[in-house]
């Protein structure tokens, strides 16, 4: 399993960028340099955040599951994919800023919020319920605030141009755009998986971590911030996707039995696979338009989200 997760990601990234292949033929009998710049500059990005951006949600979604002690924390169910989107319609529309770096540290900076709003509404070791009503009111308030900044921003377009953001998406990506997002959140995840040792400690509860030399307020603090910078940099420039951050960390707590910090590296890796899978089934459909990859993370997300809760209900009523 450790060695099919990873060569399996190696497949679904190659076939990502190659298929279908007849294009680049056909561009390449034509002019080898087109088919060189048809793959570099549009589907290299494509790929690259693709890849990148389920392996932050795969990441960050583990490391928030084991700071808040829930499997039902994650990214989008706790706010900060909402708030990071809000950070950056606010940047962008309200404060001028268009450069990727510029959106990237906002969509950062009101994934942080959103994070630690949770924290103030429900507490570290909230119940399924309580967790779940936080996140949903932080979400609701950041998707009307979304909404309400959109309205009322000075450009008369911005609903028609934020939308296909919104919804989430890789198309006409640049190599800079993937830059801006990939490399704070790439970052962000290797020193979430610092943390890995430290998060199984603090599963055995607070005494324990605070017994290893380690404040469980800091490391959880330094836990919601990577997190933050991770989610929040690649929503910037792709939009909220949701429920990959939630199902990743979930599948691989199932391979290290339970192990919350051991479980980051294989979300990573689970996240990039089915980011990836879901744009190559957004490629694969025959529509006359692009249809939105955050579309299809919901469609197969939805199904998974019930199953977790009517499992977690159940645990709790045995």
């Amino acid at each position: 399993m450790k060695v099919a997760i990873p060569l399996g990601l190696l497949l679904l990234a190659a076939a990502h960028l190659l298929l279908p292949w007849s294009i680049l033929a056909e561009a390449r009998a034509i002019d080898p340099s087109l088919a060189t710049t048809l793959l570099v500059e549009l589907r290299l990005p494509r790929t690259l955040l693709a890849v990148g951006y389920g392996a932050a949600l795969g990441v960050s979604g583990a490391a928030i599951q084991a700071a808040f002690a829930n499997p039902l924390a994650s990214p989008d169910i706790s706010g900060a994919s909402s708030g990071a989107a809000l950070g950056a319609v606010v940047a962008m529309y309200w404060l001028g800023l268009a450069s990727p770096l510029g959106l990237a540290l906002a969509g950062m900076a009101g994934a942080g919020l959103a994070l630690f709003a949770l924290v103030l509404l429900a507490g570290r070791r909230a119940e399924t319920a309580t967790l779940l009503l936080a996140g949903l009111a932080i979400t609701l308030a950041a998707g009307a605030a979304t909404s309400l900044a959109l309205a009322l921003a000075p450009s008369p377009f911005a609903f028609y141009d934020a939308f296909d953001w919104l919804m989430g998406g890789f198309v006409d990506r640049s190599l800079g755009q993937a830059a801006a997002a990939l490399f704070p959140a790439g970052i962000a995840a290797l020193l979430l998986l610092r943390l890995g040792p430290s998060l199984d400690l603090l599963a055995l509860g607070e005494d324990v971590i605070a017994a290893s030399g380690r404040s469980p307020r800091d490391l959880v603090r330094s836990t919601l911030i990577f997190s933050a910078v991770a989610v929040g940099a690649c929503v910037s420039v792709c939009g909220a996707i949701g429920f990959v951050g939630l199902a990743a960390p979930v599948l691989a707590r199932a391979m290290v039995r339970g192990h919350p910090g051991r479980a980051m590296l294989p979300a990573a890796a689970i996240g990039a696979a089915l980011m990836t899978a879901a744009d190559l089934v957004v490629r694969a459909v025959p529509l006359q338009r692009t249809l939105p990859v955050g579309v299809v993370t919901a469609l197969l997300g939805a199904p998974f989200f019930l199953a977790l809760v009517i499992n977690l209900r159940r645990r709790t009523i045995a």
